[in-house]
């Protein structure tokens, strides 16, 4: 809707500016217009009438740069009105609000264009080489359960899997108290030689304000980056406890390519007969989870202690992933719907339902 109604505005604007040539070319009579065109400016009206159509052609097919054509119309259109500004000053309100919007979508633009060179650097350094692929742990080494629950998936049938992408359809709850959930859609890449991920999130607050969102580990680090409009920076967390944050999700979310239980960067500890510890150890970043599974191998949940804030004296709460459904995805059995809780002292605190939409492996590829 909203995308409709701008497209209409753009081209409401144009046509206004359509005005001036038609006066000047002596088209149409308006006498509304008091002021002289003389077939130069005229030329320039018709100019700026055919960028902002372009621009909300541009805008409805969804191309990148179409805030571009928008940006110079703007411009244009401004100059213009300075020389007409008895009959035209009316037009800087549409030009104000074309700027502003213009300026968000280059924000825009600029995130996903960081974003996408950040996935590309994670999946260059992940090489495939067979030669290179870092020491993988035997099979009879995992604990049985991990064993059962890999075949189970039969993610052995794929090969060798050195990257995982995939798509999110995802509904939050950004306090404990909230009742409605906020839906938003997401897109995540893994690598598995050398680990690493990148979670990029867009969402809509409401129908005026959108906000995206990065999680990266990379190189035993973590990073969460969170801005509103794509402009203002919300959220920017580095350090000890986003490594370590960044790294039980890694561990937690290997739940979709259990290929990588095999990594000489993982160590597993049996609990009892349903369950396994997992400790990552990954440059100089260390921390643990505890696996869940049935009796049929099927991975039903994932318990970690995290640190749910950034600050110096935040605490680790336990956190939970628990399944919701189960699916096959081209021969691989993986969880397809999970939810993430957080074990508050208050109460729990269910804040993340995820369901998996797409899920390819060995294509490292920017969606």
């Amino acid at each position: 809707m909203m995308r409709t109604i701008f497209t209409i505005f753009i081209v409401l604007h144009a046509m206004i500016h359509g005005l001036g040539f038609l006066k000047a070319f002596h088209f149409a009579e308006l006498n509304e217009l008091n002021e002289n065109i003389s077939r130069i400016y005229g030329t320039i009206w018709g100019i700026v009438f055919i960028i902002f159509i372009v621009a909300a052609v541009q805008f409805i097919v969804n191309f990148d740069l179409w805030w571009f054509s928008c940006a110079i119309g703007v411009v244009l259109s401004q100059l213009m009105i300075f020389l007409f500004w008895q009959d035209a000053k009316f037009g800087s309100i549409p030009n104000l609000i074309i700027l502003l919007i213009v300026v968000i979508a280059f924000a825009n633009w600029q995130f996903d264009r960081k974003v996408r060179s950040e996935i590309t650097q994670i999946f260059s350094s992940n090489t495939s080489s067979i030669e290179t692929i870092p020491h993988q742990k035997p099979f009879s080494e995992l604990p049985h359960i991990v064993q059962t629950w890999i075949n189970h998936s039969n993610i052995e049938k794929k090969g060798m899997i050195s990257s995982v992408r995939l798509k999110q359809k995802i509904f939050m709850k950004m306090k404990p108290d909230q009742k409605e959930w906020t839906e938003a859609h997401a897109e995540q890449y893994f690598a598995l030689n050398t680990p690493a991920f990148l979670w990029r999130v867009k969402l809509k607050m409401n129908p005026f304000v959108h906000v995206v969102g990065r999680d990266l580990f990379s190189k035993g680090k973590g990073r969460m980056e969170i801005k509103l409009f794509s402009l203002l920076r919300v959220v920017d967390a580095t350090g000890p406890k986003m490594d370590s944050g960044t790294l039980q999700r890694y561990l937690g979310e290997m739940i979709w390519f259990p290929a990588a239980a095999h990594s000489q960067y993982i160590t597993w500890e049996p609990v009892d007969t349903c369950s396994a510890k997992a400790t990552m150890d990954y440059n100089g970043t260390v921390d643990s989870g505890i696996f869940y599974f049935n009796t049929h191998g099927e991975f039903t949940k994932y318990s970690a202690l995290r640190f749910k804030e950034n600050e110096t004296d935040s605490e680790r709460i336990p956190w939970e992933i628990t399944v919701v459904k189960y699916k096959e995805i081209d021969g691989v059995r993986i969880p397809v719907e999970l939810e993430a809780t957080w074990k508050l002292p208050e109460g729990d605190w269910t804040w993340l339902h995820l369901e998996i939409s797409e899920i390819e492996y060995n294509n490292p590829e920017v969606y």
